[in-house]
C-alpha cells in the first residue's frame, strides 16, 4: 500500500498515483518496485562516451544481446549469480561454432523492437559495428574479446548472423553477454541520427531496443521509471510491470526508507549500513564477492619514488590489511594478504602481510624517508577515506609521509589517465572473470586507463597474451601461475581486499540476479 508517509519520505511526488480512468490499468503495488539508489544514469546509451555506471542497468533491462549468462545459485543462498562458462540465448535462439573454431553462427528468435519492427540480422550487424567503431570504453571492451572490426560481423539472412573470429579467444562468446554489445533498432536510430552515422545524440536520450523494459520517464538526478515490455520474447515475462528507480544522495535517507518498508530495494549503501541491516534482520541483505574485483593501491612504476620495486614491496609489507577490512568494509569483503602457493585464480591473496620491520628495512635500503601523495575518488569516500587514513598512519611508521588527495568523482578518470600520480587507491572489477582479463586491463603494456601504475613489462605482456590465447588448459594454467608470481614480486598494485557487492531487499522480494555490471536486473525480480 502506498501511503502519504512513503511518498513524502522519498522527497518526491509518487508516480504510482494514477488519476481518472487510467487507475484500473495501473500496475498494482505487488507489480511495482521502488528502488532507491545514490544516483542514476546520466545517459540512456552505455556505448556513449562518458556514460556513468548506472547506464549499464539501462542497457541490461531495456536492450537485448545475442547471449546472456545463465543464472546459477549463489553458494550462500539469496538468489543467483553467473558463471563465465555458462551461456544461454537471449536474441539468439541457437548458435553453432564452426568446425574449425573460427566463426559462430547465430539463429535469431522472433523478437520485436519497442517500435514494433521485427529484429533482424541487419540490426545486429549495425549494433556490433557501432560498438567496435564508436571508440572509448565500448570499443575497448569489444576488443577484449577479439571483436575488433566491422568485417567480422556478417548478415547471412534476416534471421541468421555470423561472427568471424580474428583468433581463437575464450573471451569472445562471454564478451557477447556483457552489457556493451546490445542490439539497437537500427532503422529508428539511423532515421533520427541526422548526420551522425551512429546516432549518438539521439540514443543518449532515447531507447531503441527490444528489451524486457522500456523507459517511461527519465529525469536525470531525480528518477528513472521503467515499464514492462509485454511483447518481450527473449525470456520469461517479468513479474514486475513497473520499476521506479529513485535517486537519493543521502545514504541515511535510503537506509531509513528500507528500515521503514517504504522502499523495496537499495544498492550502494555504505558497508556499515549493510552490516547493520543484516544484523537487525528486518530486511534481507544478499552479498556476492565481486568476481574479478579488488580494492588496490596502485604504485606508479614510471615516475616518482615507486619506480624502485623495494618501495613498492615496502608498501605491501606495511599495509594494515585486517584493520582496513574492518574499518572501511565492516568485514564485507575478503582479505587479500598472506597468500601461500599461487593459484589459477583472480583475485587471490598476495604473499604479503603486515610486517612493519620488513617494510622499514626496505625503505632504509632504498634511501630512507620521503614524502608522497595518495589519491582516491571522492565519490567512493565512504570506503576509500578510512582506507587512506589507515594507510597514511601505517606508512608513517616506516618513514613515508603521505598527503591524501580526494579527487572529485567527475574528474577521477581524467586524473588517473595522466599516469603521473605516485599512489592511487581504486577499486576495479573486470566483467569477464579470468585472471588474464584483469591483468589485461590493469597491468598490461597496452596501457589502458586502468593501468594506473603505468606498468610496462614485456615479460608480463607475453605471459598475459599467452594465457589469453592458450591452446589448452595446461598451458593456460602455467602462464597464469607464472604471471601471478611475477606481479607478486613486482607489485605494481597492492591488492587490499575483494569487496562484496551487497543489495538490501524487503523480505517480500525474490529472484535476485547478480550481473557482472553490478546493476540491478529487474527481469528476474519478484514481489510477494
Amino acid at each position: 500500500m502506498i501511503t502519504r508517509r512513503s511518498v513524502v519520505a522519498a522527497g518526491l511526488s509518487a508516480p504510482l498515483v494514477i488519476q481518472g480512468t487510467a487507475r484500473a490499468q495501473a500496475p498494482s503495488r505487488s507489480e511495482t518496485l521502488l528502488l532507491v539508489q545514490e544516483y542514476g544514469p546520466n545517459s540512456l546509451d552505455m556505448q556513449g562516451i562518458g556514460a556513468s555506471q548506472p547506464v549499464n542497468g539501462v542497457a541490461l533491462n531495456c536492450y537485448d544481446r545475442l547471449l546472456r549468462f545463465k543464472p546459477v545459485p549463489i553458494p550462500g543462498g539469496g538468489g543467483n549469480t553467473i558463471a563465465m562458462g555458462e551461456l544461454e540465448g537471449e536474441l539468439a535462439e541457437s548458435w553453432q561454432l564452426a568446425s574449425d573454431g573460427m566463426s559462430c553462427t547465430f539463429k535469431l528468435r522472433d523478437a520485436t523492437f519497442h517500435s514494433g519492427r521485427k529484429v533482424t540480422a541487419k540490426d545486429v550487424k549495425w549494433s556490433l559495428d557501432r560498438a567496435v567503431s564508436i571508440g572509448g570504453f565500448a570499443t575497448t571492451q569489444m576488443n577484449a574479446g577479439s571483436l575488433e572490426k566491422p568485417e567480422q560481423f556478417v548478415v547471412v539472412d534476416d534471421k541468421t548472423f555470423r561472427v568471424d573470429f580474428i583468433r581463437k579467444d575464450k573471451m569472445t562468446l562471454p564478451n557477447l553477454a556483457v552489457t556493451i554489445p546490445f542490439i539497437f533498432d537500427s532503422e529508428l536510430a539511423i532515421k533520427n541520427g541526422g548526420d551522425d552515422p551512429w546516432a549518438k545524440e539521439y540514443l543518449k536520450n532515447n531507447i531503441a531496443g527490444s528489451g524486457a523494459y522500456k523507459v517511461e520517464s527519465w529525469k536525470p538526478g531525480v528518477e528513472t521509471i521503467y515499464v514492462r515490455n509485454d511483447a518481450w520474447t527473449c525470456g520469461k515475462l517479468p513479474q514486475l510491470r513497473r520499476i521506479i528507480a529513485r535517486d537519493i544522495a543521502s545514504p541515511s535517507t535510503r537506509r531509513a526508507l528500507m528500515e521503514r518498508g517504504d522502499a523495496d530495494v537499495s544498492y550502494g549503501l555504505p558497508p556499515k549500513d549493510f552490516k547493520d541491516l543484516l544484523d537487525a534482520g528486518k530486511v534481507n541483505v544478499v552479498g556476492v564477492p565481486i568476481p574479478n574485483g579488488v580494492w588496490g593501491c596502485y604504485l606508479n612504476t614510471q615516475v616518482g619514488p615507486f619506480k624502485d620495486v623495494r618501495l613498492r614491496q615496502a608498501v605491501a609489507w606495511v599495509m594494515p590489511y585486517e584493520k582496513i577490512l574492518q574499518a572501511s568494509l565492516f568485514g564485507r569483503g575478503v582479505d587479500m594478504s598472506g597468500g601461500t602457493t599461487p593459484k589459477v585464480a583472480w583475485p587471490q591473496p598476495f604473499p604479503y602481510k603486515t610486517d612493519t620491520a620488513k617494510a622499514k628495512a626496505l625503505v632504509d635500503a632504498a634511501g630512507g624517508p620521503f614524502s608522497t601523495t595518495l589519491y582516491f575518488d571522492a565519490g567512493n569516500a565512504t570506503v576509500a577515506e578510512p582506507m587512506a587514513v589507515l594507510m597514511k598512519e601505517a606508512l608513517a611508521t616506516i618513514g613515508i609521509t603521505v598527503e591524501i588527495n580526494k579527487v572529485p568523482g567527475a574528474n577521477f578518470r581524467t586524473e588517473i589517465a595522466k599516469k603521473t600520480n605516485p599512489m592511487v587507491l581504486n577499486r576495479f572489477a573486470g566483467w569477464l572473470d579470468y585472471p588474464d582479463y584483469y591483468l589485461f586491463w590493469t597491468m598490461h603494456g597496452n596501457n589502458s586507463i586502468f593501468n594506473i601504475a603505468a606498468y610496462q613489462n614485456p615479460a608480463l605482456d607475453k605471459l598475459v597474451d599467452a594465457a589469453r590465447f592458450a591452446p589448452d588448459k595446461a598451458s593456460y594454467d602455467a602462464n597464469v601461475i607464472d604471471f601471478i608470481k611475477l606481479v607478486n614480486n613486482e607489485v605494481p598494485m597492492v591488492p587490499i581486499n575483494q569487496p562484496t557487492h551487497d543489495v538490501a531487499m524487503q523480505k517480500s522480494i525474490g529472484g535476485y540476479q547478480f550481473q557482472p555490471c553490478r546493476e540491478p536486473d529487474f527481469r528476474y525480480l519478484t514481489k510477494g
